[in-house]
């Protein structure tokens, strides 16, 4: 039988195949490395567009803080407003309440008797002055007591002054007497 050979027929095959797999290799890795590219490229713009996103975002919220901030000094000066109407109701509130306490008060001082200073701490009325006697001082003190506008009042200082009353030269008396303004009348604003 005779012999063929072939061999150089086999190697021509696997030389063949050979090339083919690597032009195959080529072409994948080829492949491969254009669509690793295409996938970069594609985070990439993913990446660029949540950058662009994120920075509308803090501009946005920048300019909402702004807004913030500018609610807040109105809310300051809305407070600072209603504070000052607060304060202006209660001064107007108390004008005739005023009014009231100095006719009260013309109303309390009998004769023989003049107030020198007057001072206001709160509810409390502190009533400085002269009288020819004690009787006058006392006369006062129950004539504040009546008054539906004064409460409890209370003699703090009597003494005898360097002043004295015309040529005959009666001697005076200072006194200092404090009294509490009747709180109801005041919150009522009652007349």
């Amino acid at each position: 039988m005779p012999r063929i050979n072939l061999l150089p027929w086999r190697a021509e095959l696997r030389r063949q195949q050979k090339q083919e797999f690597m032009i195959m290799l080529g072409v994948a890795a080829a492949a491969g490395t254009l669509i690793g590219v295409l996938v970069l490229f594609g985070f990439v713009q993913v990446i660029n567009q949540q950058k662009a996103r994120n920075s509308y975002l803090e501009i946005e919220i920048a300019k909402l803080d702004k807004k913030i901030e500018e609610i807040r000094l109105l809310r300051k000066k809305k407070e600072e407003f209603l504070a000052r109407i607060r304060a202006i109701e209660g001064l107007q509130t108390r004008r005739p309440t005023n009014v009231r306490l100095f006719d009260e008060l013309v109303k309390a001082v009998p004769e023989g008797l003049s107030l020198v200073k007057l001072g206001l701490k709160g509810s409390a009325i502190e009533l400085e002055g002269v009288a020819q006697s004690n009787a006058r001082v006392s006369a006062l003190m129950r004539n504040l007591d009546a008054s539906d506008w004064m409460q409890e009042p209370s003699l703090k200082v009597i003494k005898a002054s360097t002043k004295t009353e015309g040529k005959g030269g009666a001697q005076l008396l200072d006194f200092n007497v404090q009294v509490k303004q009747v709180e109801s009348r005041l919150e009522d604003g009652a007349l």
